[in-house]
């Protein structure tokens, strides 16, 4: 029972590989982005649980900044993915203005928020 639980995990692996190296460039990169920023706020929720979190506002701040930051990149990814079909009439450009101008907004937000 165990070998055949390996060889799926390892035929699942496969079958997301291939899946995902049809994915076109720029998807990747939006998901490399969205990596990033998750995986900063990681650091920072690690750092304050070592560290100590005593000007809270700002390590909220900061993990609100890189959520918010991957959530709109998300939204940029679903908008620009051809496939998707709700939004075949919005222009690549357009989704990338909308992208830049909340994340604008959000870092004005968080820039009130730290006083």
């Amino acid at each position: 029972m165990v070998k055949s639980t390996s060889k799926d995990a390892q035929d699942l692996f496969r079958s997301l590989h291939s899946a995902y190296s049809a994915t076109p460039t720029n998807l990747k990169i939006i998901d490399l982005y969205v990596v990033f920023a998750v995986f900063t706020a990681l650091i920072q929720v690690l750092y304050m649980a070592l560290v100590g979190s005593f000007p809270f506002n700002s390590f909220l701040s900061g993990v609100l900044s890189c959520i918010g930051t991957a959530v709109l990149a998300v939204c940029l990814r679903i908008q620009v993915n051809k496939e998707n079909k709700e939004f075949k009439d919005l222009a690549p450009e357009r989704a990338f203005a909308d992208f830049v101008l909340c994340n604008l907004v959000l870092h004005l937000v968080i820039i009130n928020f730290l006083g």
